[in-house]
């Protein structure tokens, strides 16, 4: 008679044989990095679409952001998440909480680390995250589109295997796509098998509402300076159907003080101006139709600490 089979063993054995090779794989993955470390373009190339607010200003991102993928072996639910970072505010505490959220609900992680530049403090606590959850991690090493010699990515692979037991290190550029199809496919297999949570056409979990406001806080991110955009937030007030098949949109611009409207609103208005003609072309390539946008730019003193504003702007 043979020895007999720790009983984990024997489970897993079953399912595996019970599992037919070409079965779909589904699940949730959270993506989590620092600040610029290009979460939102690879949720956005991942997808397809621009589904998230994008710039080189920290903390774009404030809540959680689902895209999602299909591919014929399964469904990869991303989960895009802010970048992790010290929290002051009200506003910031949300935000840290939609990541400790995000890491403790998925099936798999995946540390996002700018591999262009040396590790910091920051990275050991995202790092710390991730062993504090205790999940399957994938450790993506991205934007090698900035130097050309990848053997220099193998310190830094050293390092992180060293302090966890990642299920892959994959190089990638969320900006040129270089890696993603491995990165992807490295994500379906470590999910488990089940079926799909989304329908087949959807991309994501934000309503078009949603959508619109990013799309004017995006603007106003790339326009202002370093400071401004910690401090500004836009909502959506009216969304009115018109009979011509177009839509009238008004969007209201918060901020703390008098001297930041200013700014915003620019010499004569140019710059709101601006930043309006931008956002409005997005929204209507977004909805396929005219958009008729109306701005306006209001003081909300010390909104970033008002548990009022921030339920109204959605970010839970």
């Amino acid at each position: 008679m043979g020895q007999e089979q720790p009983l984990e063993t024997a489970i897993s054995r079953a399912l595996s044989e019970s599992t037919p090779a070409d079965a779909v794989r589904s699940g949730f993955v959270a993506i989590i990095g620092r600040p610029n470390a290009g979460k939102s373009t690879l949720v956005n190339f991942l997808v397809g679409e621009k589904i998230a607010a994008v710039s080189d200003k920290p903390q774009t991102t404030r809540t959680r952001i689902l895209g999602i993928v299909n591919r014929p072996q399964g469904q990869i639910v991303l989960v895009d998440t802010p970048g992790v970072h010290k929290p002051g505010y009200r506003l910031n505490k949300r935000m840290m909480q939609a990541v400790l959220d995000a890491l403790a609900t998925v099936d798999l992680v995946v540390l996002l680390r700018d591999a262009s530049v040396p590790t910091g403090n920051g990275d050991r606590f995202v790092l710390n995250l991730v062993k504090q959850s205790g999940r399957p991690a994938l450790l993506a090493l991205n934007k090698i589109d900035r130097f050309k010699e990848k053997g220099r990515l193998l310190p830094l692979i050293d390092f992180y295997r060293h302090e966890y037991d990642f299920v892959d290190y994959v190089p990638i550029s969320a900006l040129t796509g270089e890696g993603t199809d491995t990165l992807l496919n490295c994500l379906l297999q470590h999910l488990p098998v089940a079926p799909p949570p989304f329908a087949a056409d959807d991309l994501t979990d934000q309503t078009e509402r949603t959508l619109a406001a990013e799309f004017l806080r995006e603007q106003l991110l790339r326009r202002l300076s370093d400071e401004l955009p910690f401090v500004v937030a836009v909502a959506v007030e009216k969304w009115e159907e018109r009979k011509d098949g177009g839509l009238n949109l008004s969007c209201v611009i918060l901020v703390e003080r008098q001297s930041q409207r200013a700014i915003v609103l620019g010499r004569g208005g140019l710059r709101l101006r601006d930043m309006a003609t931008a956002a409005r072309a997005e929204i209507e390539a977004m909805l396929g139709r005219n958009v008729f946008l109306e701005i306006f730019v209001k003081v909300e003193p010390h909104w970033r600490n008002n548990e009022r504003c921030l339920d109204e702007l959605g970010i839970h």
